[in-house]
């Protein structure tokens, strides 16, 4: 039997396809399973996808869970991708308002929904991984058996997110605000759209260094949202590893933890409704932190530091470095104070996602 490797340039350009609003086709188990994404695609593309309008809607278990999906059998099972019949009157704009929950309130939906079987759970997680990685809503019209230019299989996009493919591209010499002896290191794979960053803060002293692993946050970061305190976090780490004397911060491109821009702006306006960023995230179809810190690790590694002391309040990072090696040998505490526009956020912080000030 020959085994075919595993092949992360197709992820990428089905990453692509997808963006574009183009079809792709994922290799299953039960066969292959065409995915046109809801969110760039549009009727004309439908039509052409699905020209006897029988191409049911795949969805994450957070949407079906908001729309009642998990009270029918077929959409029973926790934490599993819904398949939601086609009718008559799902056509374009319908699945726009099935799919996207930012317009729940505006849009009153139809039905009733149908849930239908999945004839392959893991292979649907799998498209709905793709969205994620795609930074869009996890969200397709589907056919088993259909056809695209471009054909991927889960193996290909777990060597997309293979965090050991990551190299050094390019590092310089960059004072920066608050620390004035920095280097900055930039890190990529071959398929990797963006770059991750290291900032060498002073100057190795042989202790461990202070590390922080920051994601990255566009509108805290640069526009100064005083909704998070992700601003404020990236610049006092700065500060705090430069007094410690040397130190790392690793900026990592994981926007809205790990969702991208446009997804995290719809959970701003599902926070505007009332929810907070746990509820917005599963809302979506997400889970509640899709940030990977692998890739952390094996910039830490690459840099040849393998045991560090922790700049932060969340102790799944500390467990993801520990899995892949790096040594944590001590957490410190990252406190910065409220203001009336994030204390709920911070409370959700605390209460919901176990982070410990």
């Amino acid at each position: 039997m020959t085994v075919t490797p595993a092949n992360p340039r197709a992820a990428a350009q089905a990453i692509d396809a997808l963006r574009r609003g183009w079809s792709v086709v994922l290799a299953t188990k039960a066969g292959p399973l065409a995915l046109l994404p809801i969110e760039t695609a549009d009727a004309a593309r439908l039509a052409a996808f699905d020209p006897a309008g029988t191409a049911p809607v795949l969805l994450s278990a957070g949407r079906a869970a908001t729309l009642k999906l998990a009270n029918q059998r077929a959409a029973a099972a926790p934490d599993c991708p819904a398949l939601v019949e086609r009718a008559p009157w799902l056509d374009f704009d319908a699945a726009t308002a099935l799919a996207d929950p930012q317009f729940d309130l505006k849009t009153p939906l139809k039905g009733p929904y149908r849930a239908i079987d999945i004839d392959d759970p893991n292979g649907a997680r799998w498209a709905l991984k793709l969205a994620t990685l795609a930074g869009m809503l996890p969200a397709f019209f589907v056919l088993r058996g259909g056809t695209a230019e471009i054909g991927i299989a889960p193996e290909d996009i777990e060597a997309h997110e293979d965090a050991s493919r990551l190299v050094i591209a390019a590092r310089a010499h960059l004072p920066v605000n608050g620390a004035e002896r920095a280097e900055i290191v930039a890190f990529r794979t071959p398929e990797m759209a963006g770059e991750h960053v290291a900032l060498l803060i002073g100057n190795p002293n042989g202790a461990p260094p202070l590390v922080r692993l920051h994601s990255e946050c566009l509108t805290g970061d640069v526009l100064g949202s005083l909704k998070c305190d992700c601003g404020p976090q990236l610049h006092a780490a700065i500060h705090a590893i430069a007094a410690n004397g040397w130190g790392i911060l690793l900026y990592l491109r994981q926007e809205g933890r790990g969702i991208g821009l446009i997804n995290k702006l719809r959970a701003y306006a599902l926070q505007d409704q009332g929810f907070d960023t746990v509820d917005a995230n599963t809302r979506l179809g997400f889970a509640i932190d899709s940030r990977n810190f692998k890739v952390a690790g094996q910039m830490l590694a690459l840099l040849g530091q393998r045991k560090v002391r922790l700049l932060t309040n969340n102790p799944d990072k500390v467990a993801q470095l520990q899995s892949v090696g790096i040594d944590v040998a001590e957490r410190v505490p990252h406190k910065l104070p409220a203001n009336p526009h994030n204390e709920r956020y911070l409370a959700t912080k605390r209460d919901r996602t176990g982070h410990q000030f």
